[in-house]
């Protein structure tokens, strides 16, 4: 049984869905037999990989929201994060363009690391408050996970895993994906947004026992992040 889940690692509606999915997995009793493939997604192609932005500018610059109102925002998604088991640091957080992550994940892909990757690049940007756009810094989350650091910078260089990267937005794009994490499972069912621990082990129980059919969308609600921000 497979799963594919796009996501970006600026996304952190996309980091408590990914730990909500994992406990989800923890106690069914066919959880060796699903695999998980992680898919990229740009919530903002438009942002210089050159530059960085702190939450708060982002969200005034951006989004054109004061403050005030990023505040009780974030605080709402901090609070989703504790209860997930996350302690986001959104004051550290550096925003950037993420597309050279993404080659990075691509590249774990080819040592079966990806899943480990996804979970670096979100302590990274979310709680260390590293530049993820940034080469050395991504080299050095290579090295951490036992992935040659030449081999990660020469990829980060060139134009190497480009096209896999942007094959993802164009599936993304096929199956009508605007906002992420999205999970899709088994090419059954979709689910959107961090859906609790309890729906995730409902809809893979479910997806595991019945025979393919249609996507269909089975998500009660929406926690996700698209192009326009992030919705709660």
């Amino acid at each position: 049984m497979k799963v594919e889940i796009w996501s970006d690692v600026m996304c952190p509606f996309c980091y408590i869905g990914k730990n909500n999915f994992e406990k989800a997995l923890e106690d069914l009793p066919f959880k060796d037999e699903i695999e998980v493939e992680w898919k990229s997604f740009q919530l903002d192609p438009t942002l210089d990989p050159d530059q960085t932005k702190t939450t708060f500018e982002y969200f005034r610059e951006k989004k054109g929201f004061p403050e005030a109102q990023a505040k009780q925002m974030i605080g709402q998604v901090s609070q989703m994060g504790i209860k997930s088991g996350i302690k986001f640091n959104f004051d550290k957080a550096l925003i950037t363009n993420t597309f050279s992550a993404h080659k990075l994940l691509h590249l774990a892909k080819k040592y079966k690391k990806a899943n480990e990757m996804e979970e670096a690049l979100f302590i990274a940007h979310f709680i260390e408050g590293k530049n993820v756009g940034h080469i050395d810094t991504l080299v050095a989350i290579a090295g951490s996970l036992g992935i040659n650091t030449d081999e990660a910078r020469q990829v980060l260089t060139s134009e190497e895993f480009n096209d896999e990267v942007k094959n993802d937005f164009s599936e993304a794009g096929s199956h009508g994906i605007s906002g992420v994490p999205f999970f899709i499972l088994n090419g059954k069912y979709s689910v959107s947004g961090a859906q609790p621990v309890e729906f995730f082990a409902n809809a893979l129980q479910q997806t595991y026992e019945e025979t393919v059919i249609p996507l269909k969308n089975i998500s009660g609600g929406d926690n996700s992040c698209d192009a326009d921000g992030c919705s709660i």
